[in-house]
């Protein structure tokens, strides 16, 4: 295969974080243009493998993969490598990933002004007010530092080079949501950017670490004696391709049990890894950071959304699904990590979408959107739909990516409109928007049909057939999940239609919304070829059975062509036979995606003439400001782990530990010291070092004094003395001779 040099992909964006932060930052051309070059390699690149893994038969298969790696690290009688993998399931990731990262890259050089003066009022640290973005160089450092991470983790080939690329994203996550540090609100209940990377941070760590055990975990696991039987030179070094195509290892881990009674190796390791999806892809109840996450620059919003990070979270479990379900067949009872799985994303499907549709935020809506989308991802997983979750992470990332870029745009424009109007509100906020159809044009028709995708509108858009392909997994496989994802649907829907015609339906509410303009053509295009996708995607997946368009679909040769490619990477053998078709999943799909539609309409066409209205859902009462303050769970955190955090690291560890144990001993010690140094001082250093000089010199003095006074200067004094030492040598002498 002609993809030896796949290891490239992820290495431009890394080149580009050096170059920016070392040579290029102080100029804002060549950093945006080392930037956008870099992801563009990387996405031609990415193509190439693309094609040549399309066009190699049977591709997939057993041996027929491209794989190749390195020593790394020697850890005893093991090897820990790095290398790439591209199988199916990376050749699907590395046709929409780079896509997207491209076109959030070259969005963001129209998103941060570049062209524009710098403004005087302008700091770093603060978003620009109609100037060129102060650490614009600094932006599209970090971003690709984020680009590069997601790249490493879509071909590492194991799992501890899959991990380093999800810690690479979780630090650019942390740089790019605090991008604005100095921004600070009047509200003191309104988040800070600096205060919304700390808690992204703190809140996937939790994950990450449980993430960490499940590696080490399942690293030891691979090294035992009978694993070492069996994966022979590969054991220890947490081989995709090594642990998950060879079915002897998979049953071995399926019946081996773990330390945890009812639980085995493979139940263990799934459940641990599973948290650190939770964490990252923002599922309940670590979901809270997601939404606070959109203090950062929109931009960061789409990378985080639908390029990478939350992504990626959902792509670590189709990855690691063998192990998830190893001792699984399809029909029989699930494995407790595909249990786990399916209960929280059908349940944080349908938890999310509740939030949504009361949010006033454009941002938060998508955000909470997202939450729930990948709760559908993770649902249909838990099911076995293995290539519905695939299906649907690819269509979801064109139109979210979408989206989140248009809401850049209104943002863009309603800021425009601010400065023209001297007007002071929250240009996120929906409530202040209004009539933007006509304003900014583009703008509207492609996120009407980003919105169009997101609710699933029939037959045309790409979010249609992947969610209609989960719900048909829902309905073979486990009716429960079934209904809630359906419920979860039909909310989608509307949330999705209110958030349209609250902001481009009606009249302007607010002066701000009368002067916005559409946004600059480096913005615009980006959107237009995500609209592109946002429809087309889907058509790679239609079943062959389908009324018409299955007919078609055959007739233009790509019925089913995605199911087929996408199971080689799970099965040794090629394709796998078509579901069924049912006419239930379709008919549920088409009711809760127009009927969602058309109540969001009838609810909404006539609301907010001016921005104080209230909401018409708020006849709910107590329900809707229920949901509104999203169940309260920050709240609840904050009483259940912040307060008491704090308490505890006030008064137990500063006031207790710190001041009175750890203080008081070091106090102790020191006044210890000083009274053995007093000691020493007047005992050792008085008497026994300073004492002897002393005497010395005291001696040597009184022999100068007893000589001074026979220093006369008389001659006669003089020779009685010398009389008297020859006397007394004499003497001496005579004394010895007598003896």
């Amino acid at each position: 295969m002609r993809i030896e040099y796949v290891w490239l992909i992820p290495v431009p964006p890394l080149l580009s974080f050096f170059l920016i932060w070392f040579f290029t930052h102080r100029s804002k051309a060549l950093s945006h243009t080392v930037a956008v070059g870099s992801i563009g390699i990387s996405w031609v690149l990415s193509w190439i493998t693309l094609y040549y893994a399309i066009i190699a038969p049977h591709f997939g298969e057993t041996g027929s993969v491209f794989v190749d790696s390195v020593p790394w690290l020697p850890t005893g009688d093991t090897v820990l490598r790095m290398g790439v993998l591209v199988d199916p399931l990376t050749a699907v990731m590395l046709f929409f990933v780079p896509l997207a990262c491209l076109m959030i890259f070259v969005y963001s050089v129209g998103y941060q002004n570049y062209g524009k003066p710098e403004d005087s009022h302008d700091e770093p640290g603060s978003p620009s007010h109609n100037g060129v973005e102060p650490m614009y160089s600094r932006f599209f450092c970090f971003l690709s530092l984020f680009a590069f991470g997601m790249l490493t983790l879509v071909v590492a080939d194991n799992l501890l080079l899959m991990f380093i690329g999800w810690e690479v994203m979780g630090f650019c996550s942390y740089a790019l949501i605090g991008f604005w540090y100095g921004r600070n609100y009047d509200d003191p209940k309104k988040i800070t950017p600096r205060q919304a990377a700390v808690k992204a941070f703190m809140t996937t760590r939790v994950g990450d670490v449980v993430m960490m055990l499940g590696i080490v975990y399942l690293y030891f696991a691979s090294t035992t004696e009978k694993a070492r039987e069996i994966l022979g030179p590969a054991a220890g070094t947490l081989s995709f391709r090594a642990m998950f195509y060879n079915e002897e290892f998979l049953h071995y881990i399926a019946s081996e049990p773990s330390f945890i009674a009812g639980l085995t190796i493979a139940g263990l390791t799934g459940l641990l890894l599973l948290v650190g999806t939770v964490g990252k892809s923002a599922q309940f109840p670590l979901h809270v950071w997601l939404p606070d996450a959109m203090e950062g620059p929109t931009p960061v919003s789409a990378m985080i959304h639908a390029a990478a990070m939350v992504s990626a979270g959902v792509y670590a479990m189709i990855r690691l699904f063998p192990v998830l379900s190893a001792g699984w067949h399809e029909g029989g009872p699930l494995t407790p990590p595909m249990m786990a799985l399916g209960t929280i994303g059908a349940f944080t499907a349908l938890f999310a979408a509740t939030i949504a549709f009361t949010q006033n935020d454009v941002k938060k809506v998508l955000a909470y959107s997202t939450i729930s989308q990948l709760g559908f991802m993770l649902a249909a997983l838990g099911i076995g739909g293995y290539v519905a979750a695939v299906f649907h992470l690819m269509t979801h990332a064109f139109f979210k990516a979408l989206l989140f870029l248009g809401s850049g745009s209104i943002i863009h424009g309603m800021e425009h409109g601010m400065h023209h109007s001297h007007e002071h509100i929250d240009p996120q906020d929906m409530r202040f928007m209004g009539g933007l159809r006509t304003k900014m044009p583009w703008t509207f028709w492609t996120f009407l049909i980003g919105g169009m995708a997101l609710a699933g509108f029939p037959f045309i858009t790409a979010g249609f057939w992947s969610k209609d392909e989960i719900l048909l997994d829902g309905w073979l496989h486990a009716q429960p999940v079934f209904w809630m994802l359906a419920i979860a649907a039909l909310l989608t829907a509307f949330y999705t239609t209110r958030q349209i015609i609250m902001v481009f339906f009606g009249e302007p509410r607010t002066h701000a919304a009368e002067h916005a303009h559409e946004s600059v053509w480096t913005m615009t295009t980006p959107l237009v070829i995500l609209s592109f996708f946002a429809i087309t995607s889907g058509w790679l997946n239609i079943p062959t059975e389908f009324p018409v368009l299955g007919s078609l679909a055959a007739a233009l040769n790509v019925d089913f062509k995605f199911k087929h490619f996408v199971l080689r990477t799970l099965l040794p053998e090629a394709g796998g036979e078509a579901i069924p078709f049912q006419s239930v999943p379709l008919i549920t799909s088409l009711v809760v995606a127009l009927g969602g539609i058309l109540i969001g309409w009838l609810v909404y066409r006539n609301a907010w003439k001016k921005a104080d209205d209230k909401d018409p859902m708020q006849f709910l009462g107590p329900l809707y400001t229920f949901l509104q303050n999203k169940y309260y769970m920050d709240e609840l955190y904050d009483t259940v782990f912040v307060r008491p955090a704090k308490w505890i690291s006030s008064v137990l560890v500063y006031q207790v530990m710190d001041r009175t144990i750890i203080d008081g001993f070091l106090h102790t010690v020191g006044r210890t010291a000083v009274v053995i140094g007093n000691f020493f001082k007047d005992q050792l250093e008085k008497k026994t070092i300073d004492n002897p000089p002393i005497y010395l010199a005291n001696g040597i003095q009184w022999v100068g004094k007893s000589f001074r006074v026979i220093q006369t200067g008389r001659v006669q004094n003089y020779l009685l003395i010398g009389i008297l030492i020859v006397l007394a040598f004499s003497g001496v002498y005579y004394f010895m001779l007598a003896r």
